[in-house]
């Protein structure tokens, strides 16, 4: 029985520990941007759009890797980028069209 409580306690434990790493992995921001398409490089899993009269190549993640293959040059989309905790652009995580 003693030895039931302590392997309980230890997946308990590790549960949380589990649990801390992966709110790490997801701290930072979530925002939108709209833009247009320049062009779409599905092997790399990359966007380059225009922002403003400048063009930026960001690295696609999660739904926006399916959503990369519905697009073309001069689409306007609404992307949801995600930063990390110092407020740098990590990646775009959602595409929908404007």
């Amino acid at each position: 029985m003693k030895k039931f409580a302590l392997v309980v306690a230890i997946l308990f434990v590790a549960g949380l520990a589990l649990a801390q790493a992966g709110e790490a992995t997801n701290a930072g921001k979530n925002h939108e941007v709209t833009a247009e398409v320049v062009s779409v490089d599905l092997a790399a899993n990359t966007i380059t759009i225009s922002v403003s009269g400048e063009n930026k190549t960001v690295p696609a993640k999660e739904k926006a890797i399916e959503e990369l293959k519905t697009l073309k040059a001069g689409d306007k989309v609404i992307l949801t980028c995600h930063d990390n905790d110092k407020g740098e652009h990590e990646s775009v995580i959602k595409i929908r069209k404007a």
